[in-house]
């Protein structure tokens, strides 16, 4: 199944029903007062978040979404039916947008949240109101109010604990494949993974955390170059960062810095959030070049560990100290 992240849809509430005019007309009541009914209120558009659905694949089949309208008012002061609301479930994690203002309408984190995004027409007020000891035969009544009409850009971003951050190629799809039942796509070119991939790590028996592997990020991302905004939307949420630094790597530190100015240069918040730091590919490492990068400030003031996907060189004590940081995060 494809991942789409992003989309535009258009939503149209339901506009309210007129109000009527009418006379009562009983047997011994000739000359009856008023009671034309209210008009019904139309239907609104409402999104609600589903933890079921993984991407907004749908809404590129179907963008267009109306509500039902109200119904007019009729005798007997009967109100008329209220159009009926429709309700549209999205992934949770989807962040909603005014297309036209770019006003944020909502953000829904979690499982059922709801927003109304369209809210439908009042129903018109009938005649039956409209009585005064100087009008006692009124003959108008109120026309229901339209309904709403918005485009309403969707934004998926995933909801994980933790997020692999690295540059092409330097191992992100095979260590989530080594620490989660994820299967990524892996391939010895850059930019194998085009869409984010998400893994549940289990600890123990009934402790677990999702990382996600996302696609690689180069220099100058935070203006949309490489994979740019496709990436990095999905970074915003996740609680702790994970730095993969490949291990054959001529400056390693400035490998770090990059990766981290262009997260902070997409979001400043970003620079806040804690992380940790690995020497990915560590198998592939003579004695004398391990024994040199642990002189460097990466490793001796940085702390950043050794690991192997492959060989699974540390990912036993790595998976331990991603679960003590998220379990942080969740207090």
């Amino acid at each position: 199944m494809n991942f789409i992240d992003t989309a535009v849809i258009h939503v149209r509430s339901g506009d309210g029903g007129n109000g009527h005019v009418g006379f009562r007309r009983e047997k011994f009541a000739p000359k009856g007062g008023p009671d034309g009914g209210d008009g019904g209120n139309g239907g609104s558009v409402i999104l609600e978040a589903d933890r079921q659905l993984g991407t907004l694949l749908d809404f590129t089949y179907k963008r267009n979404y109306s509500a039902g309208d109200g119904e007019k008012g009729g005798t007997s002061r009967c109100t008329g039916k209220s159009g009926k609301d429709i309700v549209i479930r999205v992934p949770t994690g989807t962040v909603v947008r005014n297309r036209t203002t770019g006003e944020q309408l909502a953000d829904l984190e979690f499982d059922g949240q709801q927003v109304t995004v369209a809210r439908g027409g009042r129903g018109g007020r009938g005649n039956q109101h409209f009585a005064t000891p100087t009008n006692q035969v009124p003959r108008e009544a109120e026309p229901g109010t339209p309904g709403e009409e918005y485009d309403l850009e969707l934004e998926l971003k995933l909801l994980a604990d933790v997020g692999l951050v690295g540059f092409p190629n330097v191992g992100k799809s095979t260590l989530i494949s080594s620490i989660s039942a994820a299967k990524p796509k892996i391939a010895d070119y850059p930019f194998t993974t085009l869409v984010p991939n998400l893994g549940l790590v289990r600890v123990g028996d009934y402790k677990s955390f999702t990382v996600a592997d996302i696609p690689g990020l180069i220099e100058g991302a935070h203006t949309g170059k490489g994979l740019g905004h496709q990436f990095l939307r999905h970074v915003e949420r996740t609680a702790v960062l994970l730095f993969l630094i490949d291990a054959l790597s001529e400056d390693p530190e400035k490998d770090l810095d990059t990766l981290r100015n262009e997260l902070e240069a997409y979001e400043p918040a970003m620079a806040r959030k804690n992380f940790r730091i690995v020497i990915s590919r560590s198998d592939v490492l003579t004695e004398e070049r391990r024994k040199e990068l642990e002189q460097r400030p990466i490793v001796k003031s940085l702390g950043a560990r050794f690991i192997s996907a492959v060989s699974h060189l540390g990912l036993e004590t790595l998976v331990r100290d991603l679960w003590e940081d998220v379990s942080k995060s969740r207090n």
